[in-house]
């Protein structure tokens, strides 16, 4: 019986030779073919470290910008939309200061309705700063200015707006233009309807402006297209998730 012995501990042993053998052809079969999601994960990672988040920020916060311009009806270069993060890095770079990212524009039915972007900076805004402003482009005639903040601003400061400039200005924080609002696929179709399309549609349901459905002039939607109260908006609702219909609300 002893002669056995021997043979069956060696049988043993290669049996598990041969199950180490198989476990590693199977652990290097299973790196081979391993999913590589790496590549897929850095590209949307910005690795250009602090200069490249800031740089990140105030080239979402601009392109928003432009597009909000170009909803509102006014006239807006494709180009200056298309450019790229690092297009935007590159001419960045040459000269990193925030008075190149103010953008001038006029509106396109009406070539005397000029707008301007500007870009604070990122130390609290006072009224040293809004005076700043004013004195840069109290001569350029504008009907509307943009204000982008990257700090808050004072409340004598948000006061003083109002007292310097006599056209209307809107004030953004930069982190609320870091995605455009309008773009996201539960937001309704807007459309502004205009005086005589207001009118239409008053006298097709009998009703006056008070007794349609309200938005309020600080909603975000009302913020981004500019809106003023007594403009009627149309909500058109056409998804997966809403039952397709048309509503209708009027800012106050």
């Amino acid at each position: 019986m002893n002669q056995f012995a021997p043979q069956q501990s060696s049988l043993a042993m290669d049996s598990g030779e041969s199950s180490a053998a198989s476990n590693a052809a199977h652990a290097a079969m299973a790196v081979d073919y391993a999913p590589e999601v790496a590549g897929c994960v850095s590209s949307m990672v910005d690795l250009g470290g602090a200069a490249g988040v800031e740089s990140q920020r105030l080239f979402l916060a601009r392109r928003t910008a432009l597009e909000m311009l170009r909803d509102r009806g006014y006239s807006v270069p494709e180009d200056e939309i298309a450019r790229t993060l690092p297009e935007f890095r590159a001419w960045w770079s040459e000269t990193p200061e925030i008075e190149r990212l103010s953008f001038s524009t006029t509106l396109a039915s009406d070539e005397s309705n000029k707008v301007r972007i500007v870009f604070c900076p990122p130390e609290p805004v006072k009224i040293a700063a809004i005076r700043e402003v004013y004195v840069r482009i109290k001569e350029e005639n504008l009907s509307c200015l943009i204000l982008i903040l990257q700090s808050k601003i004072t409340a004598r400061a948000r006061e003083s707006i109002k007292e310097m400039f006599k056209f209307k200005v809107d004030v953004f924080q930069i982190t609320e233009l870091l995605v455009n609002i309008t773009k996201h696929v539960l937001k309704p179709k807007h459309e502004v309807l205009t005086a005589e399309e207001k009118a239409k549609l008053l006298k097709e349901y009998n009703v006056v402006d008070s007794q349609l459905p309200r938005m309020l002039e600080t909603d975000e939607v009302a913020r981004y297209y500019g809106l003023g109260k007594g403009t009627v908006v149309k909500f058109t609702y056409d998804s997966e998730l809403t039952v397709d219909h048309v509503t209708y609300r009027c800012i106050f």
